[in-house]
């Protein structure tokens, strides 16, 4: 009877290769198997932060998303096909662990936060051995990168997908002191209104690829509109002394 192998979630950080932690690290030079999420043709943000910790020995698992934007998340179609996806990516992973290996499935920032890994987690944890690495999220990455104080003493902090409605944003945004707009992508506009409506544009600065070679900031209120990339997002400081 074969051993059962071990499923591992690996947070691979913001995006510098320097801010994985060495636990995470260990696990990626050890494991039989790396899974990575990734769009059809791209080898995925998230394996390229590790490339240099990855095995010749090991086995790669690409995990390819049926869709990303193409669809409203919220139409039937969308539902259906990343239902499925979710359920052929677990399928192809207990496949690995039912034959004794150790697969590491990278996630980019904390696999528990906002990551791809849960879903999977959630399908296979009460089957396998599981362990969770937890990494740098990406919003820890961008204030600190920013050097904004982010919240102090009895401030709230809310982490806010800028894919909600906008009069949902705008009320939330008015309720907290601090707040992280994470999903900024074609949604920048809406952010933007928002912000101004809960009297918080002046505060806010925007960041992409924060922790990256190609790092930029500026305050919302100076950039432009249109699309931000995958990886964006904006800060709003509670603190009072850090504005």
């Amino acid at each position: 009877m074969s051993t059962q192998g071990r499923l591992i979630g690996v947070g691979t950080g913001p995006g510098d290769p320097e801010l994985l932690t060495i636990k995470a690290a260990k696990a990626i030079e050890n494991a039989d198997v790396i899974a990575f999420f990734a769009k059809q043709g791209r080898s995925g943000n998230g394996r390229a932060i590790v490339q240099h910790l990855i095995s010749d020995r090991a086995e790669l698992l690409p995990l390819y998303y049926p869709v990303t934007t193409e669809i409203d998340k919220g139409e039937t179609a969308y539902q259906s096909q990343i239902t499925g996806f979710y359920d052929a990516s677990a399928a192809a992973v207990a496949a690995r662990l039912d034959a004794g290996k150790t697969v590491a499935i990278l996630s980019e920032g904390d696999p528990m936060f906002y990551g791809s890994y849960m879903h999977l987690h959630v399908r296979l944890a009460h089957r396998y051995p599981t362990e969770v690495i937890p990494g740098i999220s990406a919003m820890s990455g961008c204030w600190s990168v920013a050097g904004m104080p982010i919240v102090q003493g009895d401030d709230v902090l809310s982490v806010l997908p800028g894919t909600m409605a906008e009069a949902e944003l705008t009320r939330r945004l008015a309720d907290t002191q601090a707040a992280v707009i994470m999903k900024v992508g074609r949604n920048l506009p809406k952010i933007r209104r928002a912000l101004e409506s809960a009297g918080r544009l002046k505060e806010a600065v925007y960041v992409e690829r924060g922790t990256m070679a190609n790092a930029a900031m500026i305050k919302l209120a100076e950039r432009p509109d249109g699309a931000a990339p995958y990886f964006s997002l904006v800060l709003v400081p509670g603190w009072e002394a850090s504005r």
